[in-house]
């Protein structure tokens, strides 16, 4: 079965809407740390910098990440421009979840029978249903 017109501007839609939000929107975030980085930090101070300079909390125990990656701390190595670096992060992120989703889905979706899928005639036998069987007002059921 393929999406219909309808189908696919819904998700060309959801889509922009995605692309828009993680481009612009995602630039105007809050920069104070959320829920988890909030509780990792409490005990400890913190200069202008926002580097630790002195008390004890796990944040102290933080360490960049082994792999670190391309678009890491939601931007991407080697661009200067904040901003641009931001936006660009997540249009990436937007569009790789968006191929990863659309392949899964793909690949998971229903299968009609090969017939049905080449144009053939559902009914089979002319567009007649169960060609070998009397109809019911044949028999006198209907």
């Amino acid at each position: 079965m393929t999406l219909r017109k309808r189908s696919w501007g819904f998700v060309v839609g959801g889509l922009l809407v995605a692309l828009l939000l993680a481009g612009v929107v995602s630039n105007f975030a809050s920069a104070h740390p959320d829920g988890l980085d909030s509780s990792l930090r409490k005990g400890c101070t913190f200069d202008a910098d926002d580097e630790i300079t002195g008390g004890n909390c796990p944040a102290q125990e933080e360490r960049e990440h082994e792999i670190g990656g391309p678009l890491a701390d939601y931007g991407i190595a080697g661009l200067d421009n904040d901003f641009l670096s931001t936006g660009l992060s997540g249009v990436l992120g937007v569009l790789l979840t968006f191929g990863v989703a659309g392949g899964a889905f793909w690949l998971v979706r229903r299968r009609g029978p090969e017939g049905a899928r080449a144009g053939a005639d559902p009914a089979g036998a002319g567009g007649q249903p169960d060609a070998g069987r009397p109809s019911a007002t044949a028999t006198g059921q209907g």
